[in-house]
């Protein structure tokens, strides 16, 4: 049966014992009818989602959706894992909170899509929100119905992350220590730089993981099981464990099986749990590195008659969205850049994809080119630049 409500047509039909009312969204008549048998031969074919009762979770706000899926996976995916989710989520309720998840088509994920591309958000980044609604829309029985019309935005991945300078790196370290509420992240950063662990190895090492006699530590939580290694420690490392033991006896911590980095909540520390995480920390001290940078690089150029204003911006620059995993590319950069080969990076750094290994392997022969020309001393004169015999290789 189609009926009119409000000048648009709607449908009531049963098929094989279930009841669907819906609108047709049209107030043509002829479409109506179209729509309809559009309908029944969706239901037929399995491929229409079923109908969105009052109370169900296809009838709820794609905010309250996404409250209640995440919530329901507590205790059965990672703390890490819903923590992420969590952050995901607060995106797509700015953006998309209101709608109901019924109605919710391939349409309204393009325009979310367009959204973001428009505030210069990765691919990546997108796609895996999409996936957060893909994963609520499986729940309401509605993926099913625009899945093929829903297509990911290209990923233009880039091998490694950014890398410092030393002068730069010397200077975010400087800004990182020089503020008591910065002090784990600190000596987060500082393992992290000198044993090329990514941050979900540094948040969850234990004491017993730790060893401060021997000089080694051991990772078995990792991005994956090649990730599980012994790693020695150096100096700095070092130094970084040792205050994070003194840190740790001050509130009855330091046994095996506490974490190295207990989770703190209201000034309340839980020596049973790790932390999830120090982002407030590390973005603040990362800003105000960026800070540092520009006010340095201004002074100079005022010293020297140049733009202050232009220095200041493009001092700061390698330091905007600076990432914690930027100190993971950091340090294995540093390691190729001294000739370490790649099975000896591989038994530090743990897995490595060809094409990480390709670019170290490319980092790693500039250096020995920058290297031997140190070896040279006028004893011969080229008849050919550098750059014609490039040219007639070519």
């Amino acid at each position: 049966m189609i009926y009119k409500r409000n000048k648009t047509f709607h449908t009531d039909v049963t098929v094989n014992g279930v009841r669907y009312r819906q609108s047709l969204e049209t107030t043509d008549w002829k479409e109506a009818q179209r729509r309809q048998k559009e309908l029944i031969r969706s239901i037929l074919e399995g491929k229409a989602a079923g109908p969105a009762t009052h109370g169900s979770f296809a009838s709820l706000r794609l905010a309250d959706a996404l409250a209640e899926f995440i919530k329901g996976r507590v205790g059965r995916v990672a703390p890490r894992t819903t923590q992420i989710d969590r952050e995901r989520s607060t995106v797509l309720e700015r953006i998309m909170g209101d709608v109901p998840v019924r109605k919710i088509d391939a349409k309204a994920i393009r325009d979310y899509q367009d959204k973001r591309e428009a505030e210069g958000v990765s691919g990546r980044t997108v796609n895996l929100e999409v996936t957060l609604i893909r994963q609520v829309l499986k729940r309401a029985k509605r993926w099913s119905v625009i899945a093929d019309d829903v297509v990911n935005l290209p990923e233009s991945r880039t091998v490694v992350g950014r890398v410092l300078t030393q002068e730069q790196k010397r200077l975010l370290f400087a800004t990182a220590a020089s503020k008591p509420e910065w002090d784990v992240a600190y000596c987060a950063a500082v393992i992290a730089v000198n044993t090329t662990c990514r941050k979900v190895e540094v948040l969850n090492l234990r004491w017993a993981d730790v060893d401060l006699f021997e000089g080694v530590m051991s990772i078995h939580r990792s991005k994956t099981e090649a990730g599980h290694r012994s790693i020695p420690l150096n100096r700095e490392a070092l130094a970084a464990f040792a205050r994070l033991r003194q840190r740790s006896e001050t509130f009855g911590g330091g046994a095996p099986e506490h974490p190295v980095f207990p989770t703190c909540e209201h000034g309340i520390i839980d020596l049973s749990r790790p932390q999830v995480d120090f982002r407030t920390a590390w973005r603040s001290l990362v800003k105000s590195t960026g800070r540092k940078a520009g006010e340095i690089a201004a002074e100079a150029a005022k010293t020297s008659g140049a733009d202050a204003e232009e220095a200041r911006k493009r001092a700061a620059r390698p330091f905007a969205g600076f990432r914690f995993h930027d100190l993971r590319h950091q340090s294995i950069t540093e390691l190729a850049e001294a000739g370490v080969s790649d099975a000896a990076m591989q038994s530090i750094a743990g897995h490595m994809s060809r094409k990480m290994l390709e670019h170290y392997s490319h980092v790693r022969m500039a250096a020995k080119r920058e290297a031997v020309q140190a070896l040279g001393g006028g004893l011969i004169e080229s008849p050919i630049s550098a750059e014609q015999a490039r040219g007639k290789a070519n």
